[in-house]
């Protein structure tokens, strides 16, 4: 578990920032996934969903060191090459530059994915006004995806695989259980800006969510259609699990963590019980893996008759983070250790390849005497670089996996993903944020207390 403060990780972290810094424009194009095997991250266009978790992860390496100065000073002591803290921040605003338009996205319910990562924090560790206004637009963009016939907001206009086709907004209305954490967004504006109508968009949500796809044995639906006329469910269905009736493990994850976080802004036992008959499911059927090691479908094997299934340690780091946020409420309760077990058992299997800092020094020609021009000296300029190690991975997390329905018209699995590393450094800060990192960095784990 001290990998998650380990040098290591904010060397991955540099090492794909830094290839933007030198560009005459900031980035457009915003790391995603490697492919199974491979080790270059493959990049998407900035409105793409998961273009805000890279520039949150660099907010996140920043976070530390704004909130937690004791913390960073332990650290400092001890590694001598670390990213400066101006550089850093440069680096945080020049991988948002271009992301501030996404506000404005009207064909996507993932503004709370893209911007809250990176937004929040950039108003609250340095003022950004801009960043602020960035979130309200965003959550006013988000609320008109809001259907009062459903009580809901619309996740995806449309859905093609090679299974079924939708392509009628006007009649089908489709709703993942991943919208749960774009609520945040809502929230989060609403806090800011006393707006009551953005705030009671996301209860209605949420409320919607646990009557269409919370099953009841805790168990999620990835993907339920209603008639958007008359708000009837039509069918229930699955466009990343096994099927419509398994449980994709990222599902339930986002379940665990988004009705934690509704909870957070509303203190309405409703959301809270849903979250922990989310967690407990997920816990239980948990038991039933080997090396605590999260598949990507909880039923795949048995649905399957295939022992042979990829894991998805980005369901298995989001749901981490939703149990701790459940550790927050009731301490008495098993979130804390269990989700420390699961976090364990992610450093355990599925790290990368380690790297680290190195300096680069290059000479540069000086003049030793002020009264002498013509008499010139060297002196060394240094800069500093990351080896990325064996395989030349710069990712922190491997083991995740996008998609393996089988209908998918993209499919990838056991590889690397953007967003199970912006949780597994989120898990971090959050630690921190608890007062539980201390014992982590020194004994490795984490002793149940606060």
């Amino acid at each position: 578990m001290r990998a998650l403060y380990a040098s290591s990780t904010e060397a991955k972290i540099w090492a794909v920032a830094s290839k933007q810094l030198q560009s005459p424009t900031p980035p457009v194009l915003f790391p995603e996934y490697t492919e199974p095997g491979g080790t270059d991250y493959v990049y998407r266009d900035r409105t793409f969903w998961t273009s805000g978790f890279f520039p949150g992860s660099l907010y996140l390496l920043l976070e530390r060191r704004r909130k937690h100065p004791q913390i960073w000073a332990q650290k400092k002591q001890q590694e001598k090459l670390h990213i400066p803290e101006p550089t850093l921040q440069f680096a945080c605003q020049w991988w948002t530059e271009s992301l501030h338009a996404n506000s404005t996205l009207q064909g996507t319910h993932d503004l709370g994915f893209m911007l809250m990562p990176w937004a929040r924090r950039a108003w609250e560790l340095g003022r950004d006004g801009r960043a602020l206004a960035t979130i309200i637009r965003g959550a006013q963009t988000l609320a008109a995806r809001f259907s009062p016939v459903v009580s809901a907001l619309r996740s995806w206009d449309t859905c093609v695989t090679n299974l079924y086709s939708f392509t009628q907004p006007d009649k089908d209305f489709l709703m993942i259980i991943d919208n749960m954490m774009n609520l945040d967004l809502l929230f989060y504006a609403a806090w800011q800006t006393d707006d009551r109508s953005l705030y009671d968009i996301a209860v209605a949500h949420a409320r919607t969510t646990i009557k269409s796809h919370i099953r009841d044995d805790g168990s999620t639906v990835h993907l339920v259609m209603f008639d958007s006329a008359t708000g009837e469910i039509v069918d229930k269905l699955t466009n990343q699990g096994y099927s419509a009736e398994s449980c994709w493990a990222r599902g339930q994850a986002w379940a665990i963590a988004g009705f934690a976080e509704t909870y957070h802004w509303t203190r309405d036992p409703v959301f809270l019980e849903t979250a922990y008959r989310c967690a407990d499911y997920f816990l239980a059927r948990l038991d039933e893996c080997e090396d605590d090691r999260v598949p990507w479908d909880f039923d795949a094997v048995r649905l399957s008759g295939d022992p042979d299934q990829p894991p998805d340690m980005s369901a298995a780091l989001v749901a981490a983070y939703g149990m701790l946020l459940l550790h927050q409420v009731d301490t008495k309760k098993n979130y804390l250790s269990s989700a420390l077990r699961i976090v364990t058992a992610v450093c355990r299997t599925s790290l990368c390849p380690p790297a680290q800092f190195t300096v680069h020094q290059e000479p540069l020609q000086t003049v030793v005497d002020q009264n002498h021009a013509s008499k010139s000296g060297i002196s060394m300029v240094q800069s500093l670089e990351v080896d990325v190690g064996v395989g030349g991975i710069p990712a922190i997390v491997s083991g995740a996996t996008i998609n393996n329905f089988e209908h998918a018209p993209r499919r990838w699995a056991n590889h690397s993903l953007v967003y199970a590393d912006y949780y597994f450094l989120l898990i971090g800060n959050k630690l921190l944020d608890m007062g539980l990192a201390v014992s982590i960095l020194e004994d490795g784990h984490a002793a149940e207390s606060e």
